[in-house]
């Protein structure tokens, strides 16, 4: 009986500590799975950021954390940042701002393969950030103001007397500051501070792009200085804020042909940098740029050969001006727009 009675209790003994192990594993006693989550700073679209990052966890079980915010705002954040930044890919919606932190040396190299997606002249030509979208500069004109054929030759021309109170332009946003910075890459200092000056002289200012379309929409002036995707957003909804309107291509290689292009790249301090790599080239090829294409965001793609949305101007039409995208200077361009009371 004694014998049976310490069979007896080493069996209970034994289940005990086997539901003690089972418990500890439920409540986190055993190893859990890496956690592999990434953070994005994401200063491009928010519908679009939130479509690339939807697919790409789809596709790879990556989960990403979004932190959202505009060009410069994040730029900015994570120049103050550093090496502690908690980002470990940063995405924008214009490339001064990658160039802001690509020149503080915050990137990491990007992935050869990554690099060979995208055409060399849509990336830093250091090799630490690729284009993953792009959207061209356009002149948004109402016909039964000014005819096309009475649109001047160059978007500098906007500065002479003859557009006194008849351009209108949004200069608080990145979008026109980059415009301005091409405009600067392109014709040098002087001419870029005498064509501000020409725009404070004449222009009527708006808050954004849409009110800028809006404006030359109900005629209260006859051109606007905008990108292209605003107008075909527009126009593939409703078409009540550019109805009366139509766009002016600048394709002879003039600044008002002007290609902005919204870059990613990984950050050197990302503590997941493998996973941050495979974000990019998801951007990058031909998967994130079909998410673009697809979507009703209406920029234009840039990586892996993959075509734009159709209702696109053809992107080979469009024969933008060459400019050293790693040379657009944010900083000093507010500082100009500063000087020229347009900021």
């Amino acid at each position: 009986m004694v014998v049976q009675g310490r069979r007896i209790v080493r069996v209970v003994l034994a289940a005990v500590a086997g539901v003690a192990l089972l418990a500890a594993a439920a409540c986190g006693g055993a190893p859990a799975p890496e956690d592999r989550t990434i953070t994005l700073y994401n200063a491009q679209h928010e519908d679009l950021g939130r479509l690339w990052v939807d697919e790409f966890t789809r596709q790879t079980g990556i989960p990403v954390q979004i932190r959202k915010g505009g060009d410069f705002e994040l730029g900015n954040q994570l120049v103050a940042e550093g090496a502690a930044s908690p980002a470990d890919v940063f995405i924008t919606e214009n490339s001064p701002a990658m160039s802001l932190v690509s020149g503080a040396g915050l990137f990491a190299p990007v992935d050869p393969a990554t690099r060979a997606q995208v055409p060399a002249q849509y990336s830093s030509n250091r090799g630490d950030w690729v284009g993953i979208a792009a959207r061209t500069t356009v002149v948004v004109y109402n016909p039964s103001l000014v005819r096309a054929d009475q649109l001047p030759a160059s978007i500098l021309e906007f500065a002479q007397p003859a557009w006194q109170g008849r351009i209108a332009f949004p200069p608080g946003g990145a979008d026109f500051q980059a415009i301005v910075s091409a405009v600067n890459a392109l014709n040098g200092d002087a001419a870029t501070q005498q064509w501000l000056a020409g725009l404070k002289a004449n222009g009527r200012i708006y808050q954004s792009n849409t009110a800028t379309m809006q404006a030359v929409n109900r005629g209260e002036v006859p051109a606007g200085i905008i990108y292209h995707y605003y107008w075909y957003q527009d126009r593939a909804e409703s078409g009540a804020n550019s109805a009366n309107t139509q766009l002016q291509f600048y394709t002879d290689g003039d600044a008002g042909g002007f290609l902005s292009v919204s870059g990613g790249g990984v950050l050197a301090s990302s503590k997941r940098p493998a996973e941050a790599q495979q974000l990019l080239a998801f951007l990058a090829g031909a998967a994130g740029q079909q998410v673009l294409a697809r979507s009703e965001n209406l920029e234009y793609t840039v990586g892996a050969g993959v075509p734009a949305n159709p209702a696109l101007k053809p992107f080979a039409e469009l024969r933008p001006p060459p400019v050293d995208l790693n040379a657009l200077n944010g900083p000093k361009i507010v500082q100009m727009m500063q000087q020229a009371g347009l900021l």
